[in-house]
């Protein structure tokens, strides 16, 4: 038997990737990690949008855990082959306050007693408040217990430090987590607790937890200390990976893709399975699964043996300590299965606009598959194919046609053809049609005839970057004041840019229209390539190689800019920044600190050539 353990971030984004996205059914995705008891953390997703193949695969039982007031947030999920061991019973939470309704009886829930507040240590928050209760805790959906007979299995997704103020939060979930373990085994459970930790448990567990300045201070965190002191040899978990692999180094489960550090393996091992001593010689073997992509984190597993004997030379089998032969209709209360969406008797709005009123119909698409229903679709016909609304009536709307130059029309004698005439009426071929609402309204003559949009101040038409230069035309006359003014606007326009290239080329219109030369093809072909032409990356100052392009795409005044980084991947000892990385302990085979934001690149490159 295999337990497996993954935070794929976001149950709609792992279909995405390969080969996740060569499935047609999330009943595929489960199959292919070859594991009887799954367990997922980061579903990012709502009972309401989940999905019925995501719910009840076919050959799986499902139990899932969503935060109560963030949509698309946290989440934990196991899932169960039920062709390999049934779940006895399955409660919500780590506290016991999360319940069904109605609530779980005696004979429902895996134990008698749970965490209380005033037994355990709470850390205070930033105003000095201790929690009263663990209800906070527990609504962000972040545990799953169920039991399995031999043991108890709890699925977690810890809180990560996002900012200092997280931090009591984070340190108060571990307590509790520890604490409901703990009345586990008092009463005579062996547990197996599996998922993102969120905590590094040695320096041999961090990317750079080889570096002297980590290596002295690496237990001051609290969440380490804490996670130190619950595990063997001084507590009573064991790191059930680790003990296959205790010298391995770069053993990491997570990594930065922002950065792009799954690509030098630069992470930490923060997904963990642990056990009771108890569990320890049914453990055959675990690893950890970096190969399988989809996610910034990789799945974990361990192994159980088939068959055990104990110290007392008695021969044990899983098949016979393990709940195989269950019953589906006997399943615990919070498996999917039992859910009133899916028992038939509740009815969804969107029965009604299915083929055939099935609630879900097939989908050849794990993407569509993944996604809920929609409420609404077009009408149908008897055959079930959509047909569009025959009663709207239709708007007949005209092409603009350009506003004529008059310029343009002054120069109707020479050998160019003139354009189009304004008042020309629009070939029939070329109107669009367009549904309305169900009243008939015919468009105005007004609306058919509307003149051209005004231009505003500065504002030239686009068809005046594309003609000739009045001055240097035949038929051109003597240039006005207004021309002036004209030309002025046009210089305050967004093609500055332009016209400042074409002044470096000595383009006679930058000279105040003084003369009627116009600037050779291959300069004006120059002028535009060099214009057009991408920006070319700066060199990094310390190695001296083509920086790398990226956009900022975190919300604020910075989101859509450019800037450019060192091209050289992240490793052991890359350089963060003096605040961050002591200035001995850089390795320069790795990022330097370059950074350069995109129109500072620009204007250097405008400047070196126009001094060239």
């Amino acid at each position: 038997m295999r337990i497996l353990s993954w935070n794929i971030n976001g149950v709609r984004t792992l279909p995405q990737y390969h080969p996740w996205n060569t499935f047609t059914s999330f009943q595929g995705i489960l199959e292919h990690l070859k594991a009887d008891i799954i367990c997922f953390q980061e579903m990012k997703t709502s009972r309401s949008s989940l999905s019925r193949c995501v719910a009840l695969p076919e050959d799986f039982e499902a139990f899932f855990s969503f935060p109560q007031n963030k949509g698309g947030y946290s989440g934990v999920a196991v899932y169960a082959n039920s062709r390999t061991v049934i779940p006895l019973r399955a409660e919500e939470g780590l506290s016991g306050i999360l319940q069904p309704k109605p609530p779980l009886t005696s004979d429902d829930r895996i134990s008698c007693s749970y965490p209380c507040t005033h037994e355990i240590e709470l850390m205070p928050d930033e105003h000095g408040s201790t929690p009263s209760d663990f209800a906070a805790l527990d609504a962000e959906g972040r545990a799953l217990i169920v039991d399995f007979g031999l043991f108890v299995l709890i699925n977690v997704y810890c809180p990560n430090e996002t900012s200092d103020a997280r931090l009591p939060f984070k340190i108060n979930f571990h307590v509790m987590l520890q604490d409901r373990v703990q009345k586990l085994m008092n009463e005579g459970r062996e547990v197996v607790v599996v998922g993102d930790i969120n905590v590094c448990a040695t320096p041999l567990d961090h990317c750079d937890g080889h570096l002297a300045s980590n290596t002295a201070t690496f237990y001051d965190h609290p969440a380490r200390a804490w996670f130190h002191r619950w595990l063997s040899p001084i507590g009573c978990m064991t790191d059930a990976v680790r003990t296959f692999w205790p010298g391995r180094k770069a053993m990491y489960t997570c990594w930065n893709t922002k950065i792009s550090a799954r690509e030098t393996n630069y992470g930490t091992r923060v997904d963990y399975i642990l056990v009771t001593p108890g569990m320890l010689p049914w453990i055959k073997h675990g690893d950890i699964q970096p190969s399988l992509k989809g996610s910034d984190h990789c799945p974990i597993y361990i192994d159980l043996h088939d068959e055990i004997t104990t110290d007392a030379g008695e021969r044990l089998f899983l098949r016979d300590v393990l709940p195989i032969n269950g019953n589906r209709e006997d399943l615990p209360r919070l498996a999917a299965r039992r859910w009133e969406e899916y028992s038939g008797k509740q009815k969804l709005l969107s029965m009604f606009f299915e083929k055939g009123n099935k609630l879900h119909p097939p989908s050849n698409s794990p993407l569509s598959s993944l996604s809920p229903t929609p409420d609404t679709q077009l009408p149908r016909d008897h055959s079930g194919t959509a047909q569009p609304d025959h009663t709207q009536s239709a708007i007949v709307i005209p092409p603009s046609n350009p506003s004529l130059s008059s310029r343009n029309s002054a120069c109707a004698s020479t050998s160019q053809p003139p354009e189009p005439s304004l008042q020309s009426n629009p070939s029939p071929s070329r109107q669009t049609t367009l549904p309305a609402s169900s009243t008939k309204r015919k468009p105005s003559d007004n609306a058919a005839k509307k003149a051209p949009k005004k231009l505003k101040g500065g504002q030239s038409k686009l068809s005046s970057f594309f003609a000739q230069p009045t001055v240097s035309h035949p038929c051109s006359q003597e240039i006005s004041p207004s021309d002036v003014t004209d030309y002025q606007d046009y210089i305050d326009s967004d093609h500055q840019l332009a016209l400042e290239l074409a002044a470096s080329l000595e383009n006679p219109l930058s000279q105040g229209l003084a003369t009627s030369a116009t600037p050779s093809a291959s300069q004006s072909k120059a002028a535009w390539s060099q214009l057009m032409a991408p920006i070319q990356p700066p060199n990094c100052l310390v190695h001296g190689e083509p920086a790398k392009e990226h956009t900022v795409n975190k919300p604020g005044l910075n989101k859509g800019k450019t800037f450019f980084l060192c091209s050289r991947s992240v490793g052991p000892g890359y350089d963060k920044g003096k605040s961050e990385r002591l200035r001995e302990e850089v390795d320069h085979r790795y990022r330097c600190n370059f950074f350069k934001w995109g129109n500072d690149a620009r204007r250097e490159a405008k400047d070196k050539f126009s001094a060239s």
